[in-house]
């Protein structure tokens, strides 16, 4: 029996509503051979021009180990950037451009973005995703209703959808704050968190920014009416928190949304077919136990490993069993620790890579170690 039926099987005789029961809270449990990892002090290396990163939003490891980053220059205090006052305050330092580019040993390949000429640059900057050589950003600031497209050198090539447009959660022609997106390359298509606005996850086009579908949780048909706070006591809400904060793809055609406020990811088939969904720290109140996830690059892709930016922490999931197997870090600034997790992506060689906003801002690599 394929994944997708078992969890099917299993969603539909745990619960015939599924906003009317909880799927329990994933227990801790002991497998062999859990990945492990430390943290790398020194990655990446000191950045040129006196520059200096603000909240690092977004991180993505493209198909040739390379690095990329999204921060956000704007978030950066005065006294952060005192050679940029005029006149200038210190000897260092200066916002760095909002996309940077490393090899796996931390060196600076690329910097580039901001706002230009014939596209809408967001006013927040919030995810990066790169496939078959172009970089795709979001961004969730208020009128935030664009995705864009750029060559890896920075050239603009599409935007899709207009600031201050957004209609809501069944707008086809415009997004609503955007969080994350992804590519799949063979289908050409574009899968949008849509977002800290909207509640649904949308798909395009990805070469011509046509729309093509949309759906909100458990598949349901998304709308924007006021939705309670969460309350772990509640039944699980039938529509997606505020943000839909996560998306990925795993190699046996699976849709992972992270619904950070709810606590909880959900799974999807491409069409928007609900699989499965799993809670994570219930009681976790603030600003929600899942923000990013992404999946082992293994045969089979055993591991999920997702960051909690209020509890400060990865988590190793086993994926069948939706089973946390490991834990890393905890709330701090020193390395290895976190401050508001925000992101995480993983490297051929197994190795993770974290970002953090709020006043964390930096990105870490945690070098994957021998079992």
């Amino acid at each position: 029996m394929t994944r997708v039926a078992c969890r099917r099987i299993i969603a539909a005789a745990a619960c015939s509503l599924a906003a009317a029961c909880a799927p329990p809270a994933p227990v801790e449990t002991a497998v062999a051979d859990v990945p492990a990892f430390a943290v790398d002090p020194f990655w990446p290396r000191p950045l040129p021009n006196d520059w200096i990163v603000g909240q690092v939003a977004g991180v993505h490891v493209d198909a040739d180990d390379r690095v990329w980053i999204v921060h956000r220059p704007r978030s950066l205090t005065d006294r952060e950037i005192g050679a940029s006052q005029d006149p200038p305050w210190s000897r260092c330092c200066v916002a760095a451009p909002p996309v940077l580019e490393f090899d796996g040993d931390g060196n600076l390949l690329r910097a580039w973005g901001g706002p230009g000429s014939g596209y809408d640059w967001p006013r927040n900057e919030h995810g990066i995703h790169v496939a078959d050589g172009f970089v795709w950003l979001a961004g969730n600031g208020e009128g935030d209703h664009q995705v864009l497209k750029f060559t890896v050198d920075g050239a603009f090539v599409m935007q899709i959808g207009q600031p201050d447009a957004g209609a809501g959660s069944n707008d086809t022609a415009n997004l609503g704050r955007p969080a994350d997106l992804v590519v799949d390359a063979p289908a050409r298509e574009l899968y949008v968190a849509d977002g800290y606005g909207n509640r649904r996850v949308v798909v395009f086009d990805s070469e011509t920014g046509a729309y093509k579908r949309h759906w909100g949780a458990y598949g349901n048909v998304p709308h924007d009416d006021p939705m309670p706070a969460y309350d772990p006591a509640a039944p699980p809400a039938d529509q997606f928190g505020s943000p839909v904060h996560c998306i990925h793809l795993s190699e046996d055609a699976l849709v992972y949304v992270c619904d950070r406020v709810n606590n909880r990811y959900q799974v999807f088939e491409k069409d928007g077919s609900f699989v499965s969904e799993a809670v994570f720290e219930p009681d976790t109140r603030l600003s929600g136990s899942v923000s990013d996830l992404v999946l082992s690059r293994d045969p089979g892709q055993r591991f999920i490993f997702t960051v909690d930016g209020t509890n400060n922490e990865l988590r190793i999931v086993e994926r069948d069993t939706d089973a946390v197997v490991g834990r890393l870090g905890r709330p701090g600034r020193w390395a290895g620790q976190f401050h508001v997790v925000h992101d995480i992506a993983v490297d051929s060689e197994g190795n993770l890579y974290t970002t953090e906003v709020n006043t964390g801002q930096r990105v870490q690599k945690f070098r994957r170690l021998e079992p």
